[in-house]
This record gives C-alpha cells, sequence and structure tokens, in this order.
C-alpha cells in the first residue's frame, strides 16, 4: 500500500492560507438627545479602546427627532417589515448586520469581548445633555419652539431648526413670530403665533397655519410687513 505524501514545510502547496482577519465595524445611529444613544456611543468607544487591532473607528450617527422617524421608517423598509415597533431610540450595527438596541449592543460586548461598559444611569444623563448642547451649537443654527394644544389642550412641543445660513430673512421672520419681541405690525396685527390655529391639517399628510390675521389661510402678516421676498 502506498504512503501518503508527506507535506513539505516549504511546499505553497500545501500551506493553507488564511485570510487575514478583517477589524469589526461598529455602527450606532440614533436620536441624539437620548441616553440610549449615549449607552451604545460608549460600548462602541469601549470596544475599540480595548481592542484597538479587531476594530475599526466606530462610526456614530446622531439625528434629530425628524431624521431619526425617516431613517427608522426606511429601515423597517430595507428589512421588509421583519421589525413592526421598535422601541428604542438607537439602532446598532456590525459590520451593517443589525444587533439591536444600546443594551444589546452592551450584552454582545460582554459576552464576546469580556467588555463590561456599565455606567450610573445618572451619569448617561449627564453625558446626553452635554452631547446634545454641543450638537446644536455646532449645527450653526437657531431653535425655536411651538407649544401645541387641542380644544386647549396641551399635546405636545413642535421644535424647528431655522437654517439661518441658507435663508436668513425668512428664519428672522418665523424666529420673531415664534417669540412675539417683533411687538406690533404697523396695522395692529400682534406679530405673534400665540393663539393662532392650523387652518388645515391633512389626515396622515400634513398641517398648514401661520395665518396670525383670519387664520383661515389666505392672510397674514410678517414683521417686514404683509409680503415680502423670501430669502
Amino acid at each position: 500500500m502506498a504512503s501518503p505524501k508527506q507535506c513539505r514545510p516549504r511546499s505553497a502547496r500545501c500551506r493553507s492560507q488564511s485570510p487575514p482577519e478583517q477589524p469589526l465595524q461598529v455602527k450606532v445611529v440614533g436620536l441624539f438627545k437620548s441616553s440610549s444613544f449615549q449607552i451604545a456611543k460608549s460600548a462602541a468607544e469601549t470596544l475599540k479602546s480595548n481592542y484597538p487591532s479587531k476594530f475599526e473607528d466606530p462610526i456614530v450617527v446622531p439625528l434629530q427627532e425628524f431624521a431619526w422617524d425617516q431613517y427608522l421608517q426606511e429601515k423597517k423598509r430595507e428589512l421588509k417589515n421583519e421589525i413592526w415597533e421598535y422601541s428604542s431610540y438607537v439602532m446598532c450595527f456590525v459590520n451593517d448586520q443589525l444587533l439591536g438596541d444600546a443594551f444589546d449592543l452592551q450584552k454582545w460586548a460582554h459576552k464576546m469581548w469580556d467588555v463590561v461598559d456599565f455606567k450610573p444611569p445618572e451619569l448617561y444623563e449627564a453625558l446626553t445633555v452635554d452631547y446634545s448642547a454641543k450638537f446644536l451649537t455646532d449645527t450653526k443654527h437657531a431653535f425655536v419652539f411651538l407649544d401645541i394644544s387641542v380644544d386647549f389642550y396641551p399635546i405636545g412641543r413642535l421644535v424647528f431648526e431655522l437654517y439661518c445660513d441658507a435663508c436668513p430673512k425668512t428664519c428672522r421672520n418665523f424666529q420673531m413670530l415664534c417669540t412675539g419681541k417683533a411687538g406690533y405690525s404697523q396695522s395692529g396685527i400682534r406679530l405673534h403665533y400665540v393663539g393662532s390655529i392650523f387652518h388645515r391639517v391633512v389626515p396622515n399628510g400634513w398641517i398648514q397655519g401661520g395665518d396670525i390675521v383670519e387664520g383661515k389661510g389666505d392672510d397674514g402678516e410678517s414683521i417686514y410687513g404683509p409680503t415680502f421676498e423670501g430669502n
């Protein structure tokens, strides 16, 4: 019986070439003012710090409310509605594969990499406040809000980001009408959105308002007069 051929140590034909191990990429996407976003961000950064050769720099994507809602809907479509409800404000990915929320990332880091990254809730809240303030400041934009009521019952607050660098005149008008600091127009109209109504509501669509004169949508006033060229 023929004996099996021995593999020579220097023979390239006999050596098994395994591809180099690729570093893992952790991605965190979430609502910028959520503490769960900070939990996930901290876990991703700790993984990179503890295993610099095993992980790429984490990708951290903070989003505002409208952008987060839009992102969530897009992800649901990509996942073919496998996620009907997603209660967290952050999504965590490893090599573009959805892992779950911040706590799923923490558990994965602990189980697979023996990384324990648990901080007191108060510290995560403090980190969230600092991060949120810096995030909004870095936009170089102004922010205003409207408190909304239905039949005089408060139901929530709308926050608007004003792109003053793109449309300074329009943004200033909107800002002044939100604050009421412009006082009254020459015709005696109070330049303030307070008490004004949404004159058109399209279910599952949009709302229209801003007519501070009659509330019908066919009139209005600005800090520059009845009409002005927007910019």
